[in-house]
């Protein structure tokens, strides 16, 4: 199969196509013929040698894909060569084929086409679990979403504006703060001149955000805190700004509030599974009738990975980049 490799830690221009040995399902396991594969901030990460894949998984890089089922492992029933689905994995993506458990592989929301469906699977179940399984957003609760165009911050505008929340984003151009808008955020605000704190605590009678899912880490902690709401609960799920800082426990005990730090990619197959059921559940009709869709800025050829990675660093875009084969 066709795979991107990396020549050691560095920029783009590391990367390139190799060959590697086609996957042989295991127990439990499928193999997809990758239609797209969806590019992802850890990707970045991991080509510049900071975020290597968990033990045992592939060095090939990549996320999330989708694709056409065409070999199975033991075990495996509910899904047949020539199926096809999007999947959410710990490693492999950037491929023409990849093998992973079962469990990970979700059926392509209706009115979804093969390749837009890469776009979906990361995003869905980072908001979906984040957002919703520990953070239990509630209807009429404010959320306050960072990086707002971004592909996890777009999905997260729309699915929780479905849910009935009132979302507030930070944006860094007019045009990504009008895509917010559009998205259905109530308020969105220029991180680079406007304090979102601020702006939170006018937009809510200076109750603060319920939930705040924040991908930048600790350059924005000690504002974070400041805009929470009393119970309020902030998801870290990013480390865009740094990955130390001081916390004041004192703020947080006063306002009740709750500090979580998660990941997807280093979770046990049954978690995963577990999220990605519960996607298919509760997200995907959403999808379908299309309260919430998927926001794709660009699509290259897998040959065009480096200029892909390039673009996600340059900021530029809004929604998800592809890659397909």
């Amino acid at each position: 199969m066709r795979a991107v490799v990396a020549d050691g830690a560095g920029g783009p221009e590391v990367l390139s196509i190799g060959e590697r040995p086609d996957p042989e399902p295991g127990p439990g396991e499928v193999v997809l013929d990758v239609a797209a594969a969806g590019l992802n901030r850890a990707d970045l990460l991991q080509r510049q040698g900071f975020y290597p894949p968990p033990p045992g998984a592939s060095d090939v890089l990549g996320m999330e894909c989708s694709g056409t089922v065409s070999a199975v492992g033991d075990g495996v029933t509910d899904w047949r060569v020539g199926d096809t689905g999007c999947a959410l994995l710990s490693a492999g993506a950037y491929a023409t084929k990849v093998a992973f458990p079962v469990g990970q592989l979700m059926p392509v929301p209706d009115g979804v086409d093969l390749v837009t469906a890469a776009a979906l699977p990361e995003v869905a179940c980072t908001v979906w679990s984040n957002v919703f399984m520990i953070a239990g957003l509630r209807p009429d609760e404010t959320l306050l979403v960072h990086g707002g165009a971004g592909g996890i911050g777009t999905f997260a505008i729309q699915l929780a504006a479905a849910y009935g929340a009132r979302v507030v984003t930070t944006a860094g151009t007019p045009e990504k703060r009008d895509l917010v808008r559009e998205l259905g955020a109530e308020i969105a605000i220029d991180y680079r001149e406007e304090d979102f704190v601020e702006v939170v605590k006018q937009a809510t009678d200076g109750a603060g955000a319920n939930v705040i899912l924040d991908n930048m880490g600790a350059s924005y902690l000690e504002r974070n805190i400041t805009a929470l709401a009393t119970e309020g609960r902030l998801v870290i799920i990013g480390m865009q700004g740094g990955t130390k800082a001081e916390l004041d426990i004192n703020a947080l005990l006063r306002k009740r509030g709750a500090i979580v730090a998660t990941t997807l990619r280093a979770r046990p197959a049954g978690e995963k599974a577990a999220i990605c059921a519960a996607v298919v559940e509760h997200v995907w009709p959403m999808v379908a009738d299309g309260s919430v869709r998927p926001i794709v800025d660009t699509t290259l050829p897998l040959d065009r990975v480096a200029e892909a990675h390039a673009l996600m660093e340059s900021g530029e875009h809004t929604g998800k980049i592809l890659l397909t084969t």
